[in-house]
């Protein structure tokens, strides 16, 4: 939802906004879905197929669980970051891509770079601005505006989200759950 936000606050706001989980997708499968790759670099291979990069140039490509690539993926997407330039899977010629890049990484992202298993020179790359953002359960007031959002999203205007009686004005309020509303 941040990066979203940033995206639709941005310059970039009328251009593609392209989302990847790196974790949910095997390490070969990764590298075609963010570079693209050439009809024929492997079995099934039938068509050209443009990549994350390419669909989301001029606009905002998001990255999520970057810390699941492995040491050669990520190799890559430091060359996009620096030259901002990229090869299909099988392919031989480069492609551009200027696209604005917001990636999430795992906790503590310093401790896996001292301790060599991320790049130093990939993690300053993509430190550019660094937003932490606390778990929900540290941010119990953002509980009833997301569901609020998702309420009014998926569940139309029939549904009203009401505290029950008694359960939100101790002075506990802020450690509430979502049992403690009902609908």
């Amino acid at each position: 939802m941040i990066a979203k936000a940033i995206h639709y606050e941005s310059l970039r706001k009328d251009r593609p906004f392209i989302s990847v989980n790196c974790g949910a997708l095997a390490e070969t499968l990764l590298e075609s879905e963010l570079f693209g790759h050439e009809k024929g670099a492997f079995t099934g291979a039938i068509a050209m197929k443009k990549g994350r990069f390419e669909l989301a140039d001029g606009g905002t490509l998001f990255l999520d669980e970057i810390g699941d690539m492995s040491p050669p993926c990520r190799l890559k997407l430091l060359r996009v970051l620096q030259e901002m330039e990229f090869e299909r899977v099988g392919g031989t010629k480069d492609h551009q891509s200027r696209c604005e890049g917001v990636v999430r990484l795992q906790p503590e992202p310093e401790d896996d770079v001292a301790s060599g298993v991320f790049r130093e020179d990939l993690f300053y790359r993509l430190n550019v601005i660094h937003i932490e953002v606390p778990p929900l359960r540290e941010r119990m007031e953002d509980v009833r505006l997301l569901v609020t959002h998702f309420i009014e999203k998926y569940g139309g205007s029939k549904i009203e989200l009401t505290p029950r009686p008694g359960r939100l004005s101790t002075p506990t309020a802020g450690r509430e759950t979502l049992g403690n509303w009902k609908m």
